[in-house]
């Protein structure tokens, strides 16, 4: 016979399972998301990190699992390097990916990667981005997004800042922010389509992330949550603590 503890853990995920699912039936819409995976993972020391092998299949594959997992996601685009192309229609065969509508080529910079990303997903009401590089993101964190950005259109996850931020200016310290107020942006980000659609008409110049974008046609964001383990990995020692985390989470 199964161990009480092990029924009640078992309990206390199918009851979680079903708030989601209640959830995503009551929010009008279809809900899409685009995962940015076209950089060029120039501090990588010449590794692919979207077809880097964390703990067995690659950076991407376990992105796209998260979406594919949460219930209230309907449609993913996919948006990578030109030359990764085919290996990504092949991982979404091999991954038997059911709601990958599009996997597509980005552009030199991230916000015309969005852009492609965006024109894949015409018919639905929400819109959430997500870097291809976080591959420690989980379903509660999309679902816990796409909730916040109801009352405002718009919602970022975003952790505390734990260290001590100095302003430079030439070489030397300009100021001391107050990290209090701080908070360092994640992803997912999410957004209703027409609000973000509007934003990316209205682009001027570069940015870093899609929020910035939103701000600036004067939309509110909300901050919800975030993980510190939600790590975007940009250098093989992220690959390496990556690794390490995806271990613990024992998945």
């Amino acid at each position: 016979m199964p161990a009480q503890g092990s029924v009640a853990s078992a309990f206390e995920i199918l009851l979680s399972l079903a708030k989601l699912i209640g959830k995503a039936m009551f929010r009008s819409g279809k809900v899409g998301a685009i995962i940015v995976a076209a950089g060029s993972s120039v501090r990588m020391g010449g590794i692919d990190k979207m077809f880097a092998p964390l703990e067995g299949k690659p950076v991407l594959a376990r992105v796209v699992s998260a979406f594919e997992a949460a219930p209230s996601v309907d449609h993913i685009a996919v948006v990578l390097a030109e030359h990764n192309l085919e290996l990504g229609r092949h991982l979404a065969s091999t991954e038997h990916w059911r709601k990958v509508d599009a996997i597509v080529p980005g552009g030199a910079l991230r916000q015309s990667s969005v852009e492609a990303g965006l024109e894949k997903l015409p018919h639905c009401e929400w819109c959430i981005i997500h870097d291809g590089a976080r591959p420690m993101v989980t379903v509660d964190l999309i679902e816990a997004g796409l909730e916040a950005a109801e009352a405002t259109g718009g919602a970022i996850a975003a952790v505390s800042i734990i260290d001590t931020i100095k302003e430079e200016k030439d070489g030397f310290v300009a100021q001391t922010l107050p990290r209090g107020s701080l908070r360092a942006a994640q992803t997912p980000q999410v957004f209703r389509a027409d609000i973000i659609n509007e934003a990316y008409k209205r682009m001027t110049g570069e940015v870093t992330d899609d929020a910035s974008l939103v701000e600036v046609v004067g939309h509110q964001i909300r901050l919800y949550p975030g993980d510190y383990q939600n790590i975007k990995i940009t250098t093989p020692a992220d690959l390496i603590c990556a690794e390490a985390l995806w271990r613990r989470r024992g998945c």
